[in-house]
């Protein structure tokens, strides 16, 4: 445990001196969120704000948590890894502290949505809520990093961003992050609710509600977890056969 946690230590601070990281994952989730939820005329249905701030802090938190794979896809690049290989740390061990650190950097992303809400929509929630909803989005994020972690390990640098963006977008529209899946046709309702987008973002629109998340919604992101989670162990071992 020692050993991962300072390599957690040595990868968050990494990451969070990026200051265009913290830019675009803290910054343009709330940007976006105003604009959908303040300009032109846009829904004003009851808890419309409440679940767009659900819906924009998940896509926040899914577009920093999947953006640890570029920076592995960069390391790879620079030799870092084969570095890594040579420490005593196993390589679930590695896989685990990556996605530990992608769990940490995260936070800024959804908090920024949160309190944008709270402070400039208005958006009422009791105290009980406000934290359940931060936890569980911050943990619900933790699939969508190993994604990012396997994606960063298996391809190119180059290759890693352009398949991090189109992942990040196809998610968020399909698993109605951007808009509500009710506007969706009923074949892609369907599909839409065995999405990890989807059922991740449910996390926090249950809590909003005053539920606990559903047993189908915990399996769900359970099972992507575990999918994620064995495709970022494997592809770390093959970029280690390979580097």
């Amino acid at each position: 445990m020692p050993k991962i946690a300072e390599y957690v230590k040595l990868e968050t601070r990494r990451t969070l001196r990026d200051p265009g990281f913290v830019i675009f994952s803290a910054g343009m989730p709330v940007l976006m969120y105003l604009l959908f939820t303040n300009l032109g005329g846009a829904r004003q249905v009851d808890g419309w704000k409440a679940m767009s701030m659900v819906g924009m802090a998940a896509y926040g938190a899914l577009g920093a948590a999947m953006s640890v794979g570029t920076g592995i896809a960069e390391d790879r690049t620079l030799g870092w890894l084969r570095q890594l290989r040579i420490t005593p740390m196993s390589p679930r061990q590695v896989v685990v502290g990556r996605a530990l650190t992608g769990s940490v950097t995260v936070l800024p992303a959804i908090l920024s949505v949160l309190v944008a809400g709270g402070l400039v929509n208005g958006v009422r929630l009791d105290l009980w809520q406000w934290a359940a909803l931060t936890l569980l989005l911050w943990a619900g994020a933790t699939p969508f990093t190993l994604l990012g972690i396997g994606n960063g390990y298996r391809l190119t640098a180059q290759a890693t961003g352009v398949v991090n963006v189109a992942t990040l977008m196809g998610l968020a529209v399909v698993g109605g992050l951007w808009f509500p899946i009710d506007a969706f046709p009923d074949w892609l309702r369907s599909v839409s609710r065995f999405t990890p987008a989807n059922r991740f973002a449910d996390l926090g629109w249950s809590v909003t509600h005053g539920a606990a998340p559903g047993l189908t919604t915990v399996a769900v992101v359970l099972g992507w977890l575990g999918i994620f989670g064995s495709y970022a162990v494997v592809s770390y071992r093959r970029a280690g056969r390979t580097a």
